[in-house]
């Protein structure tokens, strides 16, 4: 069955749902699990929605960036260690997270995504977030949805 699993998170309790879903799932196959957590890159100015509301010391947005993936991949890795499922932990920063989703998973030779059925933005028009629904669409990896 799935050998190795993905389990990117945003840090959102819907994601933090998944990463348990996934490692239930991951313990049940005898599977191992990547936690994954692609953050914004670092820029000078801060936005709220399109518009720009300050300036960001660029060091000090990447230490927040450093910051924020510890804490989010510490939620995989400590439930991971629980439930006695082997784990590594990635982060990058993109852009495009969809992508970078994707190309963990081709990366790290994972059968397997789970995540979450929307994100930090929540509900848009649909009943699945933009970036799952991207990753639903570019990836040849199987994709199971948390909601």
């Amino acid at each position: 069955m799935y050998k190795h699993i993905l389990l990117p998170t945003d840090g959102s309790a819907l994601a933090r749902g998944a990463v348990r879903a996934g490692i239930k799932f991951a313990k049940a196959v005898g599977a191992k699990v990547t936690g994954f957590y692609a953050a914004p890159p670092a820029t000078p100015l801060e936005f709220k929605g399109l518009l720009p509301v300050g300036y960001t010391d660029p060091a000090e947005h990447a230490r927040l960036i450093e910051r924020a993936a510890a804490r989010y991949l510490a939620v995989i890795e400590q439930a991971a260690k629980a439930a006695g499922v082997r784990c590594k932990l990635e982060h990058i920063t993109s852009d495009y997270p969809a992508d970078a989703i994707v190309a963990a998973a081709i990366r790290n030779k994972c059968d397997l995504i789970v995540m979450a059925s929307h994100g930090h933005r929540g509900f848009t028009a649909s009943l699945l977030g933009s970036q799952t629904q991207k990753v639903l669409a570019q990836s040849k990896v199987t994709v199971m949805v948390y909601r």
